[in-house]
């Protein structure tokens, strides 16, 4: 889940002996958004298959510290383990970013997806952008009349997604959680473009994971979390889900999203925010027989369009 900060950070240099060559460049600008696409809309249905047997904050904590500790080792046997040094300021900023995209943006839709469809969760995520708006607008940034008409365009599109939570078809906590959660992803995105990060973007993936995961595992004992766990207890298909999202959408996905960040258009990697939602809606209709009722295709369709006309107009400017 997720969407890009909107400033984007400076290219990252190329390593050491190689010039980069635009084809190459744009073919791997490609390759990567086509991941995040389809990986991360993927991952809310892994999601909830995981928490129908496994502790959402737990398993969350789980998934991010095993990614982050095999992105570290995988960063220290491609450039070294000087790749993987930092300045206590770096170090802390990598902390603050991941507890806000991975605990905070991450995590509470992690809990909030054992009460919500993974469809509904995404189309609420999907409002991520609007949000970035607002944040810019807060520093002194003034969007475009088109920008802020898009932005009350997904107002109207998310007060119809909130339906369901007010009707009772779904917890409205969970609905609320899931807000909650993209306003805190939306909050590490644009932190992530003002503080001073590694130089090294997946050096600066691992630690984000890393202290993202030991929050999730403090809020999860906090939370009682592990009274009463049995291990044995866990399907076949929640560790299935778990390893995939564990490989795909926190090695892969959330990779891929970094580099991306440093290395594409902002406008176009903000595509993905409008693109995973119809990922996660279809996969979650087609395997877990999630109802596609009459607020999600319209306040989805609302919210998908306004985040054209806000990603369009941004490319445009």
């Amino acid at each position: 889940m997720p969407t890009p900060s909107p400033t984007r950070p400076a290219p990252a240099d190329p390593p050491p002996g190689r010039t980069a060559r635009p084809g190459r460049t744009a073919g791997a600008v490609w390759t990567a958004l086509t991941l995040v696409y389809v990986v991360w809309g993927s991952t809310y249905l892994g999601i909830r298959i995981v928490v129908e047997t496994m502790p959402p904050f737990l398993s969350a904590g789980a998934r991010f510290i095993t990614a982050g500790l095999l992105l570290a080792a995988a960063v220290a046997w491609r450039y070294g383990p000087a790749a993987l040094r930092a300045t206590r300021a770096q170090l802390g900023s990598a902390v603050l970013v991941g507890l806000l995209l991975v605990l905070g943006g991450n995590g509470l839709v992690v809990l909030a997806e054992t009460d919500v469809p993974s469809g509904l969760a995404a189309l609420l995520v999907a409002a991520v952008p609007m949000w970035l708006v607002v944040l810019r607008a807060s520093t002194g940034d003034r969007p475009p009349p088109r920008t802020l008409a898009g932005v009350l365009l997904g107002l109207a599109g998310l007060t119809v997604l909130t339906s369901p939570g007010f009707s009772g078809d779904v917890r409205l906590t969970g609905v609320l959680l899931v807000l909650a959660a993209s306003v805190l992803w939306s909050l590490g995105s644009f932190s992530s473009s003002k503080l001073d990060l590694p130089g090294n973007p997946f050096t600066g993936s691992a630690y984000q994971m890393l202290a993202g995961g030991v929050g999730g595992v403090v809020v999860g004992l906090l939370r009682g979390e592990h009274r009463g766990l049995d291990p044995a207890a866990f399907s076949a298909a929640s560790w299935l889900a778990l390893g995939y999202l564990v490989l795909f959408g926190s090695l892969v996905g959330f990779t891929a999203y970094v580099w991306l960040l440093q290395s594409a258009p902002l406008s176009l990697v903000a595509t993905y925010a409008y693109v995973n939602p119809v990922v996660a809606v279809a996969l979650g209709a087609l395997i877990l027989d999630e109802a596609l009722t009459w607020p999600i295709l319209l306040g989805g369709a609302v919210v998908c369009a306004a985040v054209g006309v806000i990603v369009g107009t941004e490319r445009r400017t």
